[in-house]
């Protein structure tokens, strides 16, 4: 058994790797949410629905789309108006 001894320096270094591969992530996500327009599988991924509901939601006109060539594209921005046309308030439920 070999024991490891960590200096300040170490730990410095840890912590600069650390916020460094944090901020990595948090900006790919926040570019993610910032893209304009999204494929069809970043929706399915976005709403965590199935390509088929995703389906519906095209045929039925819940979710407006744009078609250039094979690809779909939807407006981000449909997206959120959707999902705050169908927000609910939460009933408080009393509990006895």
């Amino acid at each position: 058994m070999t024991l490891a001894i960590l200096t300040k320096e170490d730990l410095q270094q840890f912590k600069t790797e650390l916020l460094t591969e944090i901020k990595k992530i948090i900006k790919s996500e926040d570019n993610a949410i910032s893209k304009k327009w999204l494929k069809s599988k970043e929706v399915v991924k976005l709403l965590n629905i199935s390509s088929g509901t995703l389906q519906n939601l095209r045929i039925n006109g819940t979710l407006t789309y744009t078609k250039v060539g094979g690809t779909l594209y939807y407006d981000n921005a449909d997206i959120e108006k959707l999902l705050n046309t169908n927000k609910t308030n939460a009933i408080p439920t009393l509990f006895k």
